[in-house]
């Protein structure tokens, strides 16, 4: 008797230890997909803050380019003009 309730008593110890065991593989497993999650969420910030940059950079090289042109076009009058 003594042997029977000495080997159940160790099946719930294991039991319970292995419930354990998979609660905290579940928790890490948790732990990991919200850090991937959090890091996707940066790296998509991080994204969306270089295309804006790159978009501002775009339209300065826009304005540039333009006030060239019409610099150029003044230039071009100017000398119409002048013949």
């Amino acid at each position: 008797m003594m042997m029977m309730m000495m080997m159940t008593m160790m099946m719930m110890m294991m039991m319970m230890m292995m419930m354990m065991m998979m609660m905290m593989m579940m928790m890490m497993m948790m732990m990991m997909m919200m850090m991937m999650m959090m890091m996707m969420m940066v790296m998509m910030m991080m994204m969306v803050i270089l295309m804006m940059i790159l978009m501002m950079m775009v339209m300065v090289m826009m304005m540039l380019m333009m006030m060239m042109m019409m610099m150029m076009m003044m230039m071009m009058m100017m000398r119409l003009y002048r013949n």
